[in-house]
């Protein structure tokens, strides 16, 4: 069995209005991970993903070159990156502004 792992990831560039949460979230449970994504007010998109390290390491490259159809990523960054025991979340969502 692979390592888990966690990391926090932010996108930069055209990443709101384009479907990117939508999209994250497909190739997240695509792969088997688990975790969170939202719009922030700055105009990203931040998350956290955790699973399978190998798995980890596809959904990287997928948020830093593929994204959504209609998304420009100018950039991504990636922080807390860790092993973990076991995954904190039970499935990938979406997190919304609370209104």
């Amino acid at each position: 069995m692979s390592a888990l792992r966690s990391i926090d990831f932010k996108v930069f560039g055209r990443v709101q209005g384009v479907f990117f949460r939508k999209h994250t979230k497909e190739q997240a449970d695509k792969l088997k991970l688990v975790g969170w994504c939202k719009n922030e007010p700055d105009l990203t998109v931040t998350g956290v993903v955790q699973g399978a390290s190998s798995q980890i390491d596809t959904m990287m490259r997928w948020l830093e070159k593929t994204g959504s159809p209609q998304s420009r990523i100018e950039s991504c960054t990636f922080s807390n990156d860790r092993k973990v025991d076991k995954t904190e979340f039970s499935e990938f969502t979406i997190r919304r502004k609370k209104k």
